[in-house]
């Protein structure tokens, strides 16, 4: 049972389509993850981490409906088994298998479910998930910006993909406590701010401040605000679809992961459109006005900076992304983990995998020849300093983190029973509470 502070990483699994559906971005094959898998989780055991942000690449192994290919996942899942590193499942992260075709198929949310309850049931050890990961910037990069898989412009596809998109991160959520009713999900969302130009530019940033909360308000079942109210059903949300959401409320088996990049803030301009403009909150600001929306425990999902010219710049945002996680604990937000994403080197991230250039990007811990970079060195020290220093807080307490090596002992089991009856419970109390009166 695991109590101290999770301290990750993960290996890039983004594989969303682009040039009209022809090509798919693999971060797995990009990176040499499929040849050096082996290698890649001894890296993780080097820096001394217990906890990797990591899923099977769906297009591969989601081959129809009810038909999967389990033959990678089995081999890597199997080997972190064996090694006792706790995965924090990504099923689905920016891509689907092209028989789905895109995030405006409706049938994507059922699928999806079926995908997730499939991968627990053959996996019954694991015990974390992130179903989908940055719903917000998925639907944004492939309907609202036009960059991938359906590579459309408009409100009207920016919200059907969104709706579809949280709603299979829902039903994915309810299949997999079906078969593992102690699972935690950890949400993986991009934490924006928008900063307004001039006095004229205040409106749209606010409706764009407002924006950035809409999947996790649907995904926790909170009502969104009036405006987002009017603009949801104004671009294809029906009213019986907004209630799914607030019907399917699975918040208390949740933990809330933020994402925090130097270009997660923007500067808004009087037309609405928006530019880079850098760090100027910083992650401590920003994660308080989610914490204080949603009242949940808290995980630094992902973060990373370009190792520059003169070699430390990466090994400085990493110290001062952990003094921002600090912060945020002093302050009282339950804060139980921090992440440098990635493992490894990225490939085509600076044009946000809208071409196929094949550029390295040094984002990662460890270089794609598997070398150490400075700042893998750097936060392997500092997990070294502080991690008999943190005591878990919050969640980890009440719900605890069984490791894959102790997941067939009694205890476990027991766990994992009462578990199933609380959530059992629960429904129960539902149930009673809907009935009409005699």
């Amino acid at each position: 049972m695991v109590t101290q502070f999770l301290f990750a990483t993960g290996i890039e699994n983004s594989n969303p389509t682009i040039q009209n559906g022809t090509y798919r971005q693999d971060e797995l094959e990009k990176c040499g993850h499929y040849q050096h898998w082996r290698t890649d989780f001894d890296l993780v055991e080097q820096l001394g981490i217990r906890f990797l942000r990591y899923g099977p690449p769906i297009h591969t192994t989601f081959l129809g409906q009810g038909k999967y290919d389990w033959s990678f996942a089995d081999q890597t899942f199997g080997d972190l088994r064996q090694r006792n590193i706790v995965p924090i499942v990504d099923l689905c992260h920016f891509g689907v298998p092209d028989w789905i075709g895109n995030f405006q198929n409706p049938d994507f949310p059922a699928l999806f479910a079926e995908y997730a309850r499939a991968f627990a049931q053959r996996f019954p050890w694991v015990q974390l998930y992130t179903p989908v990961n940055e719903m917000y910037i998925c639907a944004e990069f492939s309907a609202l910006y036009g960059w991938w898989n359906e590579q459309l412009r408009s409100d009207a596809t920016f919200v059907t993909a969104l709706k579809y998109i949280v709603k299979a991160n829902v039903l994915a959520m309810s299949a997999i406590l079906e078969v593992r009713p102690d699972a935690l999900f950890i949400q993986s969302e991009s934490s924006e701010y928008f900063h307004a130009e001039n006095p004229a530019a205040i409106k749209p940033a606010e409706i764009l401040n407002a924006k950035r909360f809409l999947s996790l308000d649907l995904n926790y079942g909170r009502r969104v605000d009036s405006e987002m109210y009017e603009y949801l059903l104004d671009n294809g949300m029906s009213r019986d679809e907004y209630h799914f959401f607030l019907s399917h409320n699975l918040k208390q088996y949740c933990i809330m992961g933020n994402d925090y990049y130097q270009t997660n803030e923007h500067r808004v301009a009087a037309d609405g459109s928006t530019r880079a403009s850098g760090e100027v909150f910083g992650y401590h600001v920003i994660t308080r006005q989610y914490h204080d929306r949603y009242r949940l425990p808290v995980m630094h999902t992902e973060t990373n900076l370009w190792q520059g010219p003169n070699g430390d710049e990466a090994v400085n945002w990493l110290w001062k992304e952990w003094a921002n996680v600090l912060r945020v604990r002093n302050d009282g937000v339950p804060m139980v983990g921090f992440t440098w994403y990635s493992l490894t080197d990225q490939v085509d991230w600076d044009c946000a995998l809208r071409e196929n250039n094949g550029t390295v990007n040094p984002l990662g811990l460890f270089d794609l020849n598997r070398q150490i970079r400075p700042v893998g060195q750097a936060y392997k020290q500092l997990i070294s300093d502080w991690q008999q220093v943190l005591p878990a807080q919050s969640v980890c307490l009440q719900v605890p983190i069984i490791m894959p090596s102790e997941s067939d002992q009694p205890w476990a089991q027991q766990k994992k029973a009462d578990a199933k009856q609380a959530r059992q419970h629960v429904a129960n109390s539902i149930s009673k509470t809907n009935q009409p009166d005699a």
